[in-house]
């Protein structure tokens, strides 16, 4: 018997953590910028695809199990590996070989000392990932999951000499932390105080429907707060932006998804019972984030930021998701949560080679132009093609076009939404119907929003000659990153069948039911949720019609037109003097929005005076979340602060007065 079969999914993940905080030292020592980029960082990728491969076997295996002899004393590390754990395990792996390749490339030009020190903090984030999703008790949960909140906060803050990125790297670890809290607290009320911190006592806790209730709002508050959930969304559109771009690709496509782990891991797996209003509220929450996220998205000038917005516009798709399967969970419509729940977890999938793409497709333009600003944009299609072709399929998929992954997992909720029947409550009987449209508002949205980002940086004409004239095409390890996430796009879209019969194991594991066998009643190549005669979708078909429609025009063009065609100039509507500014601007894009949702943004103009000499305009939208939430909790903390400081007179004889004050209070509270 050779070793490889006799290794479990779980000795191989663990060895993947190992490798991979070896090679993070290594570049930490080493500290030489090429080894670094060659080497290290695409064995990083290696590790990722090892990873990938063991969370793939395990998926659907027998459940793995482990005991460290790491931690404190009587307080050793649990892990376990099973269906969920997998399921993640494969979508870090997978997201991470794009990126961990994209970023040999694009950490090329770093110095050697702090590119060893991101080297580190990068290969630790990875690792810390990873031991949350195979974390089996409370304590090394929490170790897991504040060591990635520490690694991704120093790399949030690489370039930590500018004011604004020390405040948002700031602003993500205080949230961060306050989410932490919460899960804590989450953790004690099902431990019970009975002594016992492992996942495995916390399924046998069997809490009455208040503690259970506790717990879930605890999870929500907690795991919300690391995915940017309402109203805890506002480190996420200033973190991504700071952070260097392969960081923003790996904390959007994977990090936030430890968050969805975590509400699944404690709503389907460690309590026994799930309320219906659990549902209603998650649902709720998560349409009003994907609405917000969206419309702060199409109104974004800065392309990380509106990047940004985009990503909380699809974890509250996904919060939907799982709100639904969950109401429908309560009232045993297995089926129908087996439906909803396979396309939350489809769309996390999804949304981490997507969104993994567009961020590393932004970081590439930011090297090539130095500019993140749209306004300064514009015409780099023709400079940067390879880019643009890959980021395209980035684009389309996240607009939720078919043939690509975006659509399968949009279409599969929305179909949930469909099919659903008559359920006890009459309120949620009009709010489903009401969520489905908000779902396909959003959706609308975000393909209105991929029209702005795609158009403003790639077509018309340079907004800027002296950027454009610096422009250069991406380099071969941002190539292979891009097209390793581009090829997932257009794989999860095309053949989804086969991915939905390994989603399967965990939809079994979580609701007891599987989505697999009527997906694929029809045949591999028709996606059937519940009934061919309800709906049912032929990606491939579609794909191959797509392409002979192009390759067909092609021919046609090039044999019976060419040679007969009169190139000309285009019309311009009576005014040649056409120039760059007379094209449309990202402002121009976000003011029908602008107009149509002003009531939800904070909007600052200064309009010049007619008479005016040199006119000056400008527009600022503002979270209105941030002023009523966070600015009057700043507030007060600052007057409690006040206060407190008060105390700190200097002087000795006041401190000696204090202790003299506690002593005598102490001793009439002993007697």
């Amino acid at each position: 018997m050779t070793l490889a079969s006799t290794l479990l999914p779980i000795d191989v993940a663990l060895g993947v953590i190992v490798y991979w905080l070896l090679l993070g030292l290594a570049g930490l020592l080493m500290q030489n910028g090429r080894v670094i980029t060659q080497i290290i960082f695409p064995a990083g990728a290696l590790g990722a695809l090892v990873l990938a491969a063991a969370a793939l076997s395990g998926l659907g295996g027998a459940v793995n199990v482990a005991v460290l002899p790491l931690g404190l004393p009587d307080l050793p590390f649990h892990l376990r590996l099973d269906s969920l754990s997998a399921f993640f395990m494969l979508l870090l792996g997978a997201a991470g070989i794009g990126i961990s390749l994209y970023s040999a490339g694009y950490f090329r030009s770093m110095e050697g000392g702090t590119l060893g020190l991101l080297c580190f903090e990068y290969h630790v984030f990875l690792a810390a990932m990873a031991m949350v999703f195979i974390a089996d008790d409370a304590y090394l949960f929490m170790v897991a999951w504040e060591t990635m909140a520490l690694s991704s906060y120093f790399l949030v803050t690489t370039d930590h000499k500018v004011p604004e990125i020390r405040r948002a790297g700031f602003l993500y670890l205080l949230i961060a932390h306050v989410g932490a809290i919460a899960i804590l607290m989450c953790f004690g009320v099902m431990q019970g105080g009975h002594g016992d911190y492992t996942f495995a006592a916390m399924r046998e806790s069997h809490l009455t429907a208040f503690w259970a209730s506790v717990t879930f709002l605890l999870a929500l508050f907690g795991f919300g707060a690391k995915a940017g959930i309402l109203p805890l969304h506002a480190w996420l559109p200033e973190a991504h932006p700071a952070a260097p771009s392969p960081i923003s690709a790996m904390m959007s496509g994977i990090m936030l998804k430890t968050a969805i782990y975590g509400i699944l891991r404690v709503s389907f797996d460690l309590l026994d019972v799930q309320l219906w209003w659990w549902g209603a509220l998650a649902l709720t929450l998560g349409l009003l984030t994907a609405l917000f996220g969206v419309l702060f998205a199409a109104v974004q000038t800065d392309m990380k930021r509106l990047l940004a917005y985009s990503s909380i516009e699809n974890i509250g798709i996904i919060l939907a998701g799982v709100g639904l399967a969950i109401i429908f969970h309560s009232f045993q419509k297995e089926s129908l949560a087996a439906l909803a729940l396979t396309a939350a977890l489809y769309h996390s999938l999804n949304h981490a080679f997507m969104k993994g793409l567009l961020f590393l497709g932004t970081g590439s333009v930011l090297h090539a132009t130095g500019e993140r600003n749209l306004g300064k944009l514009g015409g780099l299609i023709h400079r940067m093609p390879k880019l643009a072709l890959l980021v395209l399929i980035g684009t389309l998929a996240l607009a939720g076009l078919p043939p690509l992954n975006g659509f399968v997992s949009e279409w599969l909720l929305l179909q949930a939404f469909l099919l659903s029947p008559g359920l006890p409550h009459s309120y949620l009987n009009m709010l489903i119907p009401i969520a489905a449209a908000a779902l396909v508002l959003a959706a609308a949205l975000a393909g209105y929003v991929m029209v702005k980002f795609y158009g403003v940086i790639f077509l018309g004409q340079p907004r800027e000659e002296k950027l454009a004239a610096q422009v250069h095409d991406i380099g071969i390890w941002e190539r292979i990153g891009l097209t390793w996430l581009a090829l997932g796009c257009i794989l999860l879209g095309v053949f989804p069948v086969f991915f939905i019969l390994h989603i399967d194991y965990v939809i079994q594991m979580l609701v007891g039911q599987t989505l697999g066998s009527t997906a694929a009643q029809t045949g591999w190549m028709w996606l059937t949720p519940i009934e061919p005669e309800r709906a049912s979708y032929n990606p491939l078909m579609l794909f191959v019609i797509i392409v002979i429609g192009v390759v067909a025009t092609m021919v046609v063009v090039k044999k019976f037109y060419h040679g007969r065609l009169r190139r000309g100039p285009a019309w311009d509507c009576g005014y040649p003097e056409q120039t760059a500014r007379m094209q449309d601007t990202a402002e121009g894009f976000g003011q029908p929005i602008r107009q149509i949702f002003e009531l939800f943004f904070g909007i600052i103009r200064e309009v010049p005076s007619p008479f005016d000499k040199r006119p000056h305009y400008r527009g600022e939208t503002r979270d209105l979340l941030w002023e009523w939430c966070y600015l009057p909790v700043a507030r007060l903390i600052e007057r409690l602060s006040a206060l407190i400081g008060k105390l700190q007179h200097g002087r000795i004889h006041i401190y000696l007065m204090y202790s003299f004050v506690t002593l005598l209070a102490l001793l009439a509270f002993a007697r």
